[in-house]
């Protein structure tokens, strides 16, 4: 059965709301639920303050605002926990598996990357976007071999058309279309002497010295990764300590700018030519994607690090036992035994 913890006061509607969930998920999911009212307690009411409801399911806490499909989600959680220990209690304790444990290779790596996970992600982002920079600083000393090995590489993943890319070195940051309506901008066409239209060699456009040199991804995916990178950092800076935002605040900042701006575009221009035609300017498709990315990795990466938490204790433990005795040395186990 699941310890439940509902810390709560007088007057709180919330607080009502939530106690509501966990009564009617008490019929689905075997739990015990402890209500405790925190004005009945100073230390309580110092922690908690005006910041209730909040619920805690045996190692994982939510707070307010909670929603059923919270509840649900971190009851089963908790339960898949449980039912995953009591399998080994009753492993060790009938023999099935005998401690020592052994401690292997594997282990060791996925203890490391428990640990080291986000330093891993934020690098990984880090030379992904910053790599295509490589590529237009390499065409400008006349590295062209490796500069199209860049290019190449990143048009598996990108449309690198050039009036929506950024390019370094030249006249501009960007070369949008004439559609987008940039005052004070010179147009792709107007600097290249290229149809706007010849998505191909718009594709293939490397750009010269006088333009400059096409960066190896698109205006938009810099500041998507770029966002994803920043969030990256700052958790890292402040110890892994945010905690995710609400999906709702999620969509509405992270998903509907993009969707808008992109889909919008998309239906606006052949072959589809929905809606009246519209070209996304650099600055709009830069702040869409970053917002993009950003909120994508604050409401991802909080629950990442849940779960490699969790993956921690339990590898933490298991290389203490598989310290303390020599492999092969059988132990005696108390009848309770709690893995705990």
């Amino acid at each position: 059965m699941i310890e439940v913890t509902l810390y709560t006061r007088d007057d709180c509607h919330l607080c009502e709301q939530v106690k509501e969930y966990l009564d009617e998920l008490s019929t689905e999911i075997p739990l015990k639920l402890s209500v405790i009212d925190i004005d009945e307690q100073a230390d309580l009411r110092k922690q908690y303050g005006f910041n209730v409801p909040v619920v805690k399911i045996g190692p994982y806490t939510l707070n307010a605002p909670i929603e059923r499909s919270d509840l649900v989600i971190t009851l089963k959680a908790a339960q898949n926990r449980d039912r995953h220990i009591s399998d080994i209690d009753s492993a060790i304790i009938s023999g099935v598996m005998s401690l020592p444990v052994k401690w292997t290779r594997s282990d060791g790596f996925v203890r490391w990357l428990a640990r080291h996970y986000l330093a891993v992600f934020n690098t990984f982002i880090a030379v992904y976007v910053l790599l295509p920079f490589l590529a237009p600083i390499l065409m400008r000393v006349g590295a062209t071999t490796p500069a199209g090995w860049i290019y190449r590489a990143y048009s598996v993943v990108c449309h690198e058309l050039a009036f929506r890319s950024w390019f370094l070195f030249g006249e501009q940051a960007s070369y949008p279309r004439t559609a987008a309506g940039v005052e004070g901008i010179l147009p792709y066409s107007e600097a290249t002497g290229m149809d706007e239209n010849d998505l191909w060699a718009a594709r293939d456009y490397r750009g010269n010295e006088v333009i400059g040199y096409k960066v190896a991804l698109c205006e938009r995916d810099i500041a998507i990764y770029g966002g994803i990178l920043l969030f990256g950092i700052g958790f890292a800076v402040t110890g892994r300590k945010i905690k995710p935002v609400h999906w709702i605040i999620w969509i509405l900042i992270g998903l509907v700018p993009i969707g808008l701006d992109g889909l919008s575009q998309l239906a606006s221009q052949p072959p589809m030519n929905f809606l009246p035609y519209r070209e996304s300017t650099p600055l709009l498709r830069s702040v869409t994607g970053f917002l993009f990315g950003f909120m994508t990795a604050w409401f991802g990466y909080p629950y990442v690090e849940e779960t490699m938490s969790e993956n921690r204790k339990i590898l933490d433990e298991k290389y203490k036992l598989s310290q303390q005795y020599k492999p092969g040395k059988m132990i005696d186990l108390p009848g309770d035994i709690n893995t705990r």
